[in-house]
């Protein structure tokens, strides 16, 4: 399965107001407590969702909002995660919208390293990823849902969207799962002299510190890339080996071994000819 579709795809929804561009759509969604207060766990929506507009494709529609996200975004209250993102605004509302789009596909659509696909870090391209997009939309279904079809539901800003409107426990849960992915995409950005990478850097301060095994995966997704379609090879492992799977990653059983026909026996009442 391709990680790069049209970034024409990138967009979630149709056309919108600019002030919807900052505020949740009218979506059933379940919301678990958290340990935040009320504030808190706005500001973190109003984060994720910004960081979820930002990693969308430029078109005309978010080019066109780009003095209203700049004011939003100065609004925050004063952390690391407002930071990054003031960072990436100044640059963004600098450039020429065609810049803009080139610099996106350059960065999304024609690095496999900086793919928005975060199913593809941990199984590649592997008829598990078909298995692991099918979970992860089953998860937004079960939280009643529905991303409307318009990417797949393993694209970041989905992601990001569904975080922000199902709040910091079982929303955000995806981006604690695939945080090596991101490291990732944060890495090669970096590589890259993005902008994008502020983005990721913001996302980045949300969610718990790495750990040893994920600095190692992270290393190791560098060098070798995500797994293959390797016969008789298990691209996950174990966690705490330097794997690619953290835990509670949903990693499908292995496929039944073929089924062997016997071969015809040969009657005993014939002799030699």
């Amino acid at each position: 399965m391709s990680p790069l579709p049209s970034p024409s795809a990138g967009r979630l929804g149709g056309p919108r107001s600019i002030p919807a561009l900052v505020r949740t759509r009218v979506r059933a969604a379940v919301r678990r407590p958290g340990r935040l207060t009320p504030e808190e766990t706005a500001g973190r929506a109003l984060t994720l969702r910004l960081v979820s507009l930002l990693l969308q494709y430029p078109d005309e529609e978010l080019t066109d909002a780009r003095a209203e996200l700049t004011t939003v975004v100065a609004a925050l209250p004063d952390t690391p995660a407002a930071e990054h993102l003031a960072r990436f605004t100044d640059w963004f509302a600098a450039q020429e919208p065609e810049a803009l789009q080139r610099h996106y596909v350059e960065m999304f659509d024609l690095r496999r390293k900086s793919s928005l696909y975060l199913t593809y870090y941990l199984h590649g391209d592997t008829r598990r990823r078909g298995m692991a997009l099918l979970t992860l939309n089953q998860r937004y279904r079960a939280a009643g849902w529905d991303t409307d079809g318009g990417e797949l539901p393993d694209h970041l800003p989905v992601v990001l969207e569904f975080a922000a409107l199902a709040g910091p426990g079982g929303g955000e849960a995806p981006l604690r799962q695939h945080r090596r992915g991101l490291e990732l995409i944060q890495r090669a950005l970096t590589d890259a002299d993005s902008p994008y990478r502020h983005v990721l850097a913001s996302l980045l301060t949300l969610l718990p510190p790495p750990t040893e095994a994920d600095r190692a995966a992270v290393a190791r997704l560098v060098t070798e890339g995500p797994p293959n379609e390797d016969v008789g090879l298990d691209p996950y492992g174990t966690y705490g080996d330097g794997e690619f799977a953290p835990p509670g990653t949903f990693v499908p059983p292995p496929p039944a071994p073929p089924t062997r026909v016997p071969p015809a026996q040969t009657s005993r009442t014939e002799g030699p000819r």
